[in-house]
Order: structure tokens, then sequence, then C-alpha cells
């Protein structure tokens, strides 16, 4: 149990945490279905970084079955994505889109610096921490598209569809990193029996 892991994870629960209040906030305030799928991948990187501080000391068996667990959380925001999609393509009015690039940008700053405190740990923790390095890696891509998409709305075409089509590609990379996770936690479940 590495005490430099635990802490930088809990590190990342929190700010992944609050994080989420912010973007929540600002998708339901301007209607995005991607700032909103977004924050939903926030709150899931809290709860799998705060598991992930518990579960570090616990045995291989017990790590491998929260590692499954783990992928199954990865796919709350596909889910979140199904259902702001949903009543976005209901009422295609487009998001603000300075305020989508802006938070977009912000969660970028907030991936990419937890990516890296998981770098270094991303093969050596086992299904756990290739849960959390692939899911900050996945949201810092996302954030990008985030902000293009702001900038697509903005210049370019002012309209829904920018918006749900990143959506529809953070519901997408949380469905692979899911599979991903599922995997390497159930080899590690088998190497445990």
């Amino acid at each position: 149990m590495d005490p430099t892991l635990r802490r930088a994870v809990l590190v990342i629960a929190l700010a992944n945490l609050a994080y989420f209040g912010v973007e929540f906030v600002v998708a339901w305030r301007i209607g995005s279905a991607s700032l909103l799928a977004d924050s939903a991948d926030f709150l899931e990187d809290a709860s799998v970084n705060l598991l992930i501080f518990f579960a570090m000391a616990w045995s291989a068996r017990s790590r491998a079955l929260v590692g499954m667990a783990m992928a199954l959380i990865l796919l709350l925001p596909a889910f979140a994505f199904i259902w702001t999609g949903w009543h976005k393509l209901l009422d295609p009015i487009p998001p603000a889109p300075f305020a989508l690039g802006l938070t977009g940008l912000g969660a970028l700053v907030v991936n990419l610096c937890c990516a890296y405190l998981l770098a270094a740990y991303r093969h050596a923790g086992g299904s756990l921490t290739r849960a959390a390095f692939l899911s900050a890696r996945n949201d810092a891509f996302a954030n990008v598209a985030i902000i293009a998409a702001g900038i697509v709305t903005a210049y370019l075409w002012s309209s829904a569809w920018p918006d749900l089509i990143v959506g529809l590609g953070i519901a997408y990379m949380n469905l692979d990193a899911a599979k991903e996770v599922w995997g390497a936690a159930r080899a590690e479940h088998r190497a445990a029996v």
C-alpha cells in the first residue's frame, strides 16, 4: 500500500467532487448535454478515487471485485448523456458557447492535473489505479472536445448538435474505458483466486 498513491487519489477525489459542482450548475444554466454528461463523469471520478483510497488497504481479491464495480460506475456518464441528449433533441436550443468553452477549459485543467498525479501509478496499482488514470485521461480528451464545441457553436454553427455530438463522444469513451477496466479486474480476480 503506497501512501503517496493514497494521498494522490484522495486529492483527486476532492478536486473532482468540487468541479462536479461547478460543471453541474453551469450545465443546467446553459442547457448543455455535453457538460451535464461531463459533470456526471466528475462525480463518477470522485467516487472511483474515494473507493480506490479505501480499497487499497484490502486484499487483492477484494480490490479486483471493486475494480469490476468501477467498470460499472464508468457507465454512469453514458446514461447521463442518454437522458440529457434525449431532452436536448426535444428542445434543440444551443448552449451558451462562451460558458461552454470556459467551463470545458476549467475541466481540462482539473483533469490534466489529475492525470499527471496518476501517470506514475497507472501500471503499478492494478485495475483500480488504471481505472482512475483512464478516467482522467479520457476526461481531458472530452474537455478539449467541449472547448471545440463551444468554439464551433459560437463561430461556425449555432446549433445544439456540436454539444450533442461531444456528449455522444464522452459516452462512448466511458463505455470503452469500462470495458478495459472490466477486463483488467477479471484478470486480477482470476489470479487472486
